[in-house]
């Protein structure tokens, strides 16, 4: 059995994979205690794949886990497909993973992969399996904090997905302006995407896919663990 540590940059997911099936995943705090109660309960973990976009010092888990079977991924990994980026060594471990779920769940097949988490992505992989890069946005959160940190008077808002056109005071008017900016960048960009690419199939992942996927017009895939099924596949890859 795999586990698999996605460290994004507002949440911790452990994902445990058998044969290449997921069993399940859950959330926790990256400190030992949660680790250790972790792994004692699932005695069959044989290997940890970590991949970690905030900088956490895994060391902790050398004392409760064998160190030799805990690995960290990197982009000089040996992985499932090609890529075609100016600076590899710069790309996030993250992208890297999306690409791998791409590379095993739709191959042969122009894919674009939109990651709705703490930034936005866009990646691409072409149907010769080819990864040509993509681009990055600012999430939900960053441009709650951005409208806060660079105004004088505005407040930080909890996100909420708002259906109305027009806010009727502050809070609903950021609420809205941020929801559907979102909204409409995501869309904007599939379309500029299936101008330049044919037979375009669209990933959306990350805690808001499902959501915003019932909204969307074009066909889209919402796939919550599709990160998680990448990571286990480039384990796999690397293993043999």
């Amino acid at each position: 059995m795999n586990l698999i540590i996605d460290a994004g940059n507002s949440a911790v997911k452990l994902a445990f994979f058998k044969e290449g099936k997921l069993i399940s995943t859950q959330l926790i705090d990256p400190i030992f205690d949660q680790f250790k109660g972790v792994l004692d309960k699932n005695p069959k973990v044989k290997s940890i794949l970590i991949c970690d976009v905030r900088g956490i010092d895994w060391s902790f888990l050398n004392s409760i886990f064998d160190a030799n079977r805990i690995f960290i991924l990197e982009s000089s990994w040996k992985l499932p497909f090609r890529v075609d980026y100016k600076s590899p060594e710069t790309l996030g471990t993250d992208r890297i993973g999306l690409m791998g779920a791409a590379s095993k769940m739709y191959p042969k097949q122009n894919v674009l992969v939109i990651d709705v988490g703490s930034c936005i992505t866009y990646d691409l992989l072409t149907f010769e399996n080819v990864y040509v890069g993509g681009m990055i946005s600012l999430g939900y959160q960053m441009r709650y904090k951005s409208l806060r940190e660079f105004t004088g008077k505005l407040p930080l808002i909890k996100h909420d997905s708002i259906l109305d056109s027009f806010g009727k005071d502050t809070k609903n008017s950021i609420q809205t302006g941020v929801f559907h900016g979102v909204f409409y960048e995501i869309q904007g960009q599939i379309d500029h995407f299936r101008e330049k690419f044919a037979d375009l199939t669209i990933i959306l992942t990350g805690g808001d896919c499902m959501l915003l996927s019932k909204r969307l017009k074009n066909p889209i895939f919402a796939h919550p663990n599709f990160l998680v099924e990448g990571l286990d596949f480039i384990l796999e890859h690397n293993k043999k």
